[in-house]
């Protein structure tokens, strides 16, 4: 019973002091999963629960149930398929049930379906909590600079959408596909969401300052390396994101192996290290410019 209470103080002392150093938290790098054969299970129960429980003001979440591939990058069972536009529709009423709190990623599809007149017209009408594109090469075996993303980079392009995309280690994702499709659309924003997840870091650093339009996200990232993206660019190229509910309703506090997570650091340590300034550029301000998120 004592172990329970001391966790119990402990989880909420944490909600209170997320807030102690930044007025706002955006996390930008959210999920929700609908479909029973999803990849992974994040209801938007989690979601909402994390973000009462951590208090985090607004989360910009994406559908994992528009995976297209694998874990082993097959392309995945017709069970488990959902089209880009229902899983966008059912993500819509999402954010209309918790208005000002929950945004939109549209998750696309470009190996199995494709840009759709169809998908763009359902952004257009729900433009006021659609925020952004989600590309996610790595389930979707399609790299950003492919040509069958390319129609919906010129949608996004023409809706005035930022581009969030999965970066990693392997070709498909790495930051240098990114790259190639953020030259070629400089007037669109493209977040290197986890800055090349299961690498050191660096090529993404490098990248990082090679492009006005191209970001970095905090997610999975170590505290070293958006202390470095600070130091050699300053506070306006990294935005808030944390894979939340990857990890359960605790994925900021605990990581799948109920060891300490990453996040913790970023909310108890980084204030400290860069200053009230660049503390809350990350945290919310950068996020809230980019995607004209109104808190």
């Amino acid at each position: 019973m004592k172990m329970m209470m001391y966790r119990l103080y402990i989880i909420i002392g944490m909600s209170r002091y997320m807030k102690k150093y930044s007025k706002y938290i955006i996390d930008t790098h959210v999920h929700v999963s609908r479909n029973p054969y999803a990849l992974f299970k994040m209801p938007e129960e989690w979601v909402i629960g994390a973000m009462d429980k951590y208090n985090i003001d607004f989360c910009l979440v994406s559908n994992g149930d528009c995976a297209e591939c694998g874990h082993d990058r097959v392309l995945r069972d017709k069970k488990s398929f959902v089209s880009q536009e229902d899983a966008l529709i059912a993500d819509i009423d999402f954010a209309r049930r918790y208005p000002g709190r929950i945004g939109l990623c549209v998750w696309i599809r470009p190996l199995t379906q494709g840009y759709s007149k169809e998908l763009e017209d359902i952004i257009r009408e729900n433009r006021d909590v659609v925020y952004g594109l989600k590309i996610h090469p790595y389930h979707s075996d399609t790299a950003p600079d492919d040509a069958k993303v390319k129609p919906y980079l010129d949608m996004a392009c023409k809706l005035k959408l930022p581009v969030v995309s999965h970066t990693a280690a392997d070709d498909v994702d790495s930051v240098v596909r990114l790259y190639n499709a953020a030259k070629e659309y400089p007037d669109i924003p493209f977040i290197m969401a986890h800055m090349g997840l299961e690498t050191d870091n660096k090529e993404a650093l490098k990248y990082l300052g090679m492009l006005d339009n191209l970001y970095g996200d905090t997610t999975w990232v170590p505290l070293s390396t958006t202390l470095e993206a600070v130091k050699l660019y300053g506070s306006k190229k990294i935005l808030f994101g944390s894979d939340l509910p990857i990890d359960g309703l605790d994925t900021y506090w605990y990581n799948r192996k109920h060891e300490p997570s990453m996040y913790r650091e970023y909310f108890d340590n980084l204030y400290d290290m860069i200053g009230s300034e660049a503390f809350n550029d990350i945290m919310y301000r950068n996020a809230s410019e980019m995607f004209g998120i109104s808190l």
